[in-house]
């Protein structure tokens, strides 16, 4: 198995296998000049509780991610996730701006991230005119709900026609939305399972409708929910896999994958990944697999460096052999713990040490551009 490129160069720090980035990276090459390939593996901003500019929280995470050299910028719209103080993407507040649309038009750092040179965007998107929580939709917030998934849609499309930018709205880890207890042997509460397939419906169909009603080219926007707890339900039992994914259409499926990181990470995250692929209704118009990983890590307060490092190259590879289009790393700053006891969810740490797990996209990224470079350079 060959483990580095022409030049003896290895695409990740330990040796990614050559056969899988090839078999990852050659078909994606666009038929669009201007819709650079997806480069699969990336990281997002969310909730991170340090910083080191002056620039907004969003920003400052938004050019580190750049300088690492993804394509891929993954961060949320909410209520709670974009003004306030801390944990935040901006640090002050704008009461002017009331949707998720005016968000992504007209506020500064939100605007100026979108127009950044990234190929995919997956957002978090949480209406600001409804309450936000999946499980208790309401019939009374459907027209709300829909107006804003819409609306967003419809800018993003008409904003950026012609990029070859994709977006992906979605939302953070489904199954929990469906069990506020946290507890995975209790069933959901009463109608919870009914109001998140409502939730999700109407999302869907906005998201259709904009695309259908807006003129656009080479620009996406597709909608997914995130699955959490799927191994430990692969024969049977109440989760999003199994109760809501065969009841809805949507476009793919991020999987939130810790759940399969405990054990044999190749055989177990596989398992689960062909259990998600299977319970997807057919979308003929988007081609390949439609389940990616939206979440993997392994944190500080349990894992060396070196053995993040290693964990996460294993899913790398499992995920991309498996078929997965995006891997992405959570996160670039820790959301979780205090200075005194971090969660060491982080590319970066709160001392703005870069850590190994940082290096390795880093030289991954740099090889890819370059052996994209090569091809298309011989090949044209």
């Amino acid at each position: 198995m060959l483990t580095k490129d022409d030049d003896g160069s290895n695409p990740l720090a330990d040796g990614i296998p050559m056969r899988l980035v090839l078999f990852a990276l050659c078909p994606l090459l666009s038929a669009f000049p201007a819709d650079p390939p997806n480069m699969f593996l990336g990281t997002q901003a969310i909730g991170g509780r340090y910083q080191f500019t002056q620039d907004e929280p969003l920003l400052e995470s938004a050019k580190l991610i750049a300088e690492l050299g993804a394509g891929i910028m993954k961060f949320s719209i909410s209520k709670q996730a974009s003004f306030g103080q801390t944990k935040v993407n901006v640090r002050g507040s704008n009461p002017g701006l009331q949707t998720l649309a005016e968000i992504a038009a007209k506020e500064p750092t939100h605007r100026a991230v979108l127009d950044m040179p990234f190929t995919h965007f997956f957002i978090w998107a949480y209406p600001f005119t409804t309450h936000g929580s999946a499980g208790t939709f309401k019939p009374a917030e459907r027209d709300l709900e829909y107006r804003e998934m819409f609306d967003l849609t419809a800018h993003l499309l008409r904003t950026y026609t012609g990029s070859g930018k994709k977006f992906y709205l979605g939302h953070w880890e489904g199954d929990w939305h469906l069990r506020p207890h946290f507890d995975p042997k209790q069933p959901f509460p009463e109608h919870f399972g009914d109001n998140f397939i409502a939730w999700l419906k109407v999302r869907q169909q906005a998201i259709d409708d904009a695309k259908r009603d807006t003129p656009h080219q080479n620009v996406e926007v597709w909608h997914y929910t995130e699955a959490n707890l799927v191994e430990p339900f692969l024969k049977g039992g109440q989760c999003l896999a199994n109760d809501i994914l065969p009841q809805v259409d949507v476009d793919f499926v991020s999987y939130s994958c810790y759940d399969s990181l405990q054990r044999g990470i190749r055989d177990d995250l596989h398992a689960a990944l062909d259990h998600l692929e299977s319970k997807l209704k057919p979308k003929p118009g988007i081609p390949g697999k439609r389940v990616f990983i939206g979440e993997y890590g392994f944190p500080a307060r349990r894992y060396p460096p070196e053995v993040t490092n290693r964990k996460s190259i294993e899913t790398m590879i499992a995920a991309v052999e498996w078929g997965c289009p995006f891997v992405l790393y959570w996160e670039l700053y820790d959301n979780e713990g205090t200075p005194e006891k971090p969660g060491g969810f982080w590319l970066i740490d709160e001392k703005n040490e870069k850590q190994p797990i940082w290096h390795t996209h880093q030289h991954y990224f740099e090889w890819a551009k370059k052996h994209l470079a090569d091809v298309q350079q011989r090949t044209g």
